[in-house]
């Protein structure tokens, strides 16, 4: 059975993508701990990150740093949060948000109830900041 995020790939459910390329995608999660929170996604369907080929696993680090770094410059965060906890949806995918504080690692701080115009301001703000970062040609244009 296909995940979610298959389905967000594959077109067949909403998503909003800020990188797409050969190994993964990234979108914004609808459940983010602060604005900017995206998940980047390998292509094919694993479901626990050390069963990654290891190129596949590197590679979602290396997009997942990219994107940080995009997020920390646009919303002027000291630190950017990073984790792989993968236990709601039975496909790897890594956490990546601009973050102020280590109590965000705590699932008390998500919001579960993201108004979409947020979520829609905070994916237009990483796409043009990855842009202006060199990275447009992996930023899909919705």
């Amino acid at each position: 059975m296909s995940s979610v995020f298959t389905h967000i790939l594959q077109g067949t459910s909403p998503g909003r993508f800020v990188w797409r390329d050969d190994v993964c995608f990234a979108i914004l999660t609808i459940e983010p701990r602060k604005p900017g929170h995206a998940l980047v996604i390998p292509n094919d369907e694993v479901d626990s990150w050390t069963d990654l080929p290891e190129a596949v696993a590197m590679h979602i680090f290396r997009v997942g740093r990219i994107i940080g770094l995009a997020q920390q410059q646009e919303w002027d965060s000291p630190r950017v949060g990073v984790m792989y906890e993968g236990y709601m949806v039975p496909h790897s995918h890594l956490h990546v948000w601009p973050s102020w504080t280590v109590y965000e690692y705590s699932h008390t701080g998500i919001d579960r109830n993201a108004h979409p115009a947020d979520l829609d301001e905070a994916a237009d703000r990483l796409r043009a900041r990855l842009i202006s970062r060199g990275y447009g040609e992996h930023v899909p244009t919705s």
